[in-house]
């Protein structure tokens, strides 16, 4: 079965059900699905650089950045692939693209949302270690994912989704609809 999308990029803050949403919709449609950080700490494990998620990214910059660029290079010899991504990741000091713009050509850009106060429910049940964000710090970093979303599917003359993402099956549903028919995006 042909699909409208080669690469499908289906980002959001963490916590916002991304993840659960991506592996269901792939499943369904036949999307391959790859989750951008697992794909970056397989490569660095591989490379002996890191064991974990914490290890790899306490290395150098530079390093990080060829474990990225490695990694946006395995998915941009995919076809049918839908990518799962922050889009805009948070550090210490700001905001970094985690979508790499000059390697990875996406045909459509999903952005998910959620309330803010779902949101850090969800990541109290998290093991992974985050910044930790408040209501007003989470807008903030939604609002900037948003934004640069919406440049990036301008940059790359694709469709930009945004979805909410407050109620799961209804969120897949439409999900669903729109990869199923490029018309509708």
């Amino acid at each position: 079965m042909e699909l409208p999308y080669n690469v499908v990029i289906v980002t959001g803050v963490p916590g916002v059900g991304k993840t659960t949403i991506c592996r269901r919709i792939s499943g369904t449609l036949g999307y391959e699905y790859v989750n951008y950080g697992d794909l970056m700490l397989s490569i660095a494990k591989s490379r002996d650089l890191a064991s974990t998620d914490i290890e790899m990214f306490s290395l150098d910059m530079e390093t990080q950045h060829e474990i990225w660029k490695s990694t946006a290079l395995k998915i941009k010899e995919k076809k049918n692939v839908l990518v799962d991504l922050h889009g805009v990741d948070q550090s210490l000091i700001g905001y970094i693209i985690s979508l790499p713009v000059e390697i990875i050509k996406p045909d459509i850009i999903f952005v998910i949302e959620s309330l803010e106060d779902k949101i850090l429910k969800q990541r109290n049940k998290d093991t992974k270690i985050r910044i930790v964000d408040n209501i007003k710090s989470l807008k903030e970093h939604m609002g900037i994912l948003r934004n640069t979303m919406a440049i990036c599917s301008v940059l790359f003359a694709c469709n930009l989704v945004i979805m909410k993402n407050d109620d799961l099956e209804e969120c897949l549903n439409k999900m669903e609809n729109i990869l199923n028919n490029s018309n509708t995006a």
